[in-house]
């Protein structure tokens, strides 16, 4: 599990009026090391102009020394590769640098014609020692082609670049080509001959035939393998492409061969200058750079702006090559709980649990329905937080007002659904949401104090009452266990986004909810592209507040993440897991009720250990453990 930290001063390189040849946008960077100091070379475009007889947005190769922290500026901006030859005169696009002995080989697109087609779009190579003078430049593909980068080293002994072939007669090829001899590059009979293979030296990384993959930044050389982050376009035949950032691994020797790759996307288009620009909703990587452990990817940001992002390699790694789809460890008993057909009210399914601790017992208060549907609380206890040591023959709560009694049909859904407990003081608050059928689902809450609850009066549970807004679609609740700012801070969900509000006082017939202040959102294209929800309530750490939460993805899958927020404002996101946690394997996850389901409601801590409990497929509970230093750890790289 890993998270991805931006840049807090991107955008790093960005247009400007006062020169006219970066004034329209300047994205798309790659960076070289020269000594100590960072260079940055980038597409830059001018304003719409006449050239040539056509009015043109013509794209320049810029250049510029950096800040190695911070990567702003601290050169001057020119110029370092223009439209010289008639291969090139339309344009020099999206530069990637890559060093051997004492040259910077700088590959680009090179724009033969205008209005432009695949026939006048090839790759380009000039050569630097110190980005003052270009040494020589030449024409590599006579085929249509993008994004070629050069290898830092020789594969095998042979000289290696990877390219996009066919990258506007699509489908596109992400393709390895290498050769004794530099010079066969810019043999144009050598490439024909090539191309006649082609598909031999794909490496086709598309999911289904609706995606497009091009190069990102040019290959990194470690101890697993050589990682290329990547362009992984979803939809993009349609004018509803979504744009992510993600990476593979591979084979030192046999670059063609693939030892392991992102699930998802790592990142996609969330911030505003991502989002807006003159092409929007982009995120292309177009550099990479590694410092010890730190990985950082350089990307153009809506084709308008460069910017920059940070991840830890090592967690990268491990999420590429890890046996299975989920970080946690699954209990081998799972699962814990199946429905029981002597009882009536949880003998058709069992699942969501949330858990509390009391005396040195975990209490799992668990979602169950029977025949009729509808949903009740049952509790079952266990001490080493796997076994079942005792469960309850009568459920601990049930519906009883008439926002959450069912009202039609006999067998519709209702009931009280996905309890969350929370212990604040010397009671236990219980959110969930209350649905009778024929109304929005809503938040109600509850409570009992802690006595009472340990002494099995579950008729002393405190009269509940609706605490959303009246009229909207409100679910997944949880309240703090203390008072921020002197207020109580509830999370909860509307419109696919957790949404935070704050109550005085915990005394809901007196208060109720009537804000979305939005926290999270769903992230498109991502693991969690659909919508999110809180899974257990937050649980306060010396990092920060822990706050698990499910993801639906286009798939209508249901996986597990976790962020970890701000103590002070928890609407503050300190770290955002890019993969998820936990994600259906099992066959008890895969089939069920609803297939392909993780859905948790609570989690407890012992020592450095989360214990998880959560429904497989709506039918079933079970536990899995993370290591919460680690966890902490991963979320907290910020």
């Amino acid at each position: 599990m890993f998270t991805v930290t931006r840049n807090k001063k991107n955008p790093i390189i960005k247009s400007n009026n006062d020169e006219p040849w970066r004034a329209l946008a300047a994205f798309n960077c790659s960076p070289a090391k020269v000594g100590d100091s960072l260079h940055l070379v980038f597409r830059a475009m001018t304003d719409e102009a006449l050239y040539k007889g056509h009015n043109v947005e013509l794209s320049t190769i810029g250049h510029v020394m950096v800040d190695p922290q911070t990567h702003h500026s601290i050169g001057e901006y020119k110029v370092l590769i223009q439209p010289e030859e008639d291969w090139e005169m339309y344009g020099c696009e999206d530069p990637r640098v890559t060093k051997i002995d004492d040259t910077y080989y700088i590959f680009y697109t090179a724009l033969s014609g205008f209005p432009y087609s695949a026939e006048n779009i090839k790759c380009a190579v000039a050569t630097t020692k110190d980005f003052k003078t270009i040494d020589s430049r030449q024409l590599v593909t006579p085929f249509n082609a993008k994004a070629m980068a050069l290898f830092p080293e020789k594969v095998d002994g042979k000289w290696t670049v990877i390219l996009t072939a066919d990258s506007d007669k699509p489908p596109s090829k992400m393709a390895i080509a290498q050769s004794d001899n530099f010079d066969d590059f810019l043999n144009h009979d050598w490439w024909a001959n090539w191309y006649e293979e082609v598909e031999h030296h794909n490496i086709d990384l598309r999911r289904v035939d609706t995606d497009h993959c091009e190069v990102g930044a040019p290959p990194i050389k470690t101890d697993a393998g050589w990682l290329l982050i990547y362009s992984h376009i979803q939809d993009y035949f349609t004018d509803d492409k979504v744009f992510g950032i993600e990476a593979v691994l591979l084979d030192k020797d046999n670059p063609r061969k693939i030892i392991g790759r992102t699930r998802y996307p790592f990142m996609v288009p969330e911030e505003s200058y991502e989002q807006y620009g003159q092409l929007p909703d982009i995120v292309f990587p177009s550099g990479a750079m590694l410092d010890g452990d730190i990985l950082t990817v350089f990307y153009g940001a809506a084709d308008t702006t460069c910017a920059s992002a940070k991840l830890r390699l090592s967690h990268l790694l491990e999420s590429m090559q890890m046996e299975g789809k989920s970080y946690a460890k699954r209990y081998s008993g799972n699962p814990i709980l199946l429905a029981k057909e002597e009882n009536y009210w949880e003998s058709s399914y069992v699942l969501n649990p949330s858990a509390i601790e009391i005396d040195g017992e975990i209490n799992i208060l668990y979602r169950a329905l029977g025949p009729d549907n509808t949903s009740v609380c049952g509790l079952a206890i266990t001490k080493d937080g796997y076994t079942i040591d005792e469960r309850l023959d009568e459920p601990i709560y049930i519906p009883r007002a008439k926002f959450e009694s069912k009202l039609k049909p006999p067998d519709g859904i209702s009931g009280c659904e996905d309890l969350r407990a929370q212990i604040i003081g010397d009671r236990i608050f219980v959110t969930y949401t209350g649905y009778n059928g024929v109304d929005p689902p809503a938040v109600a809450a509850s409570s009992i104090s802690i006595e009472e609850f340990k002494n099995r009066k579950f008729q002393s549970w405190t009269e509940p009452h609706l605490i959303s807004p009246v009229g909207i679609d409100d679910k997944d609740a949880a309240i703090f266990s203390e008072k921020i700012n002197d207020q109580y801070l509830v999370f909860h969900r509307i419109d696919h986004h957790i949404c935070a509000d704050t109550l005085p006082e915990l005394d809901f017939e007196k208060h109720q909810l009537d804000r979305c202040i939005q926290v999270m959102g769903p992230r498109k294209g991502m693991w969690d592209s659909l919508k999110i929800g809180i899974n257990g309530p937050p649980i306060k750490t010396e990092k920060g507040w822990l706050q698990f939460y499910h993801g639906i993805n286009e798939h209508h899958h249901y996986l597990m993440g976790a962020a970890l927020l701000d103590l002070k404002d928890p609407t503050k996101i300190i770290g955002r897991s890019a993969m998820p946690i936990m994600e259906p394997e099992t066959q008890w996850e895969l089939e069920g009720w609803i297939d392909n389901v993780i859905f948790s409601c609570g989690q407890v801590v012992r020592d450095d250990t989360i214990f998880i409990y959560y429904g497989g497929a709506d039918t079933v509970v079970a536990v899995a453990t993370l290591s919460l230093s680690e966890l902490l750890s991963q979320l907290n790289e910020a």
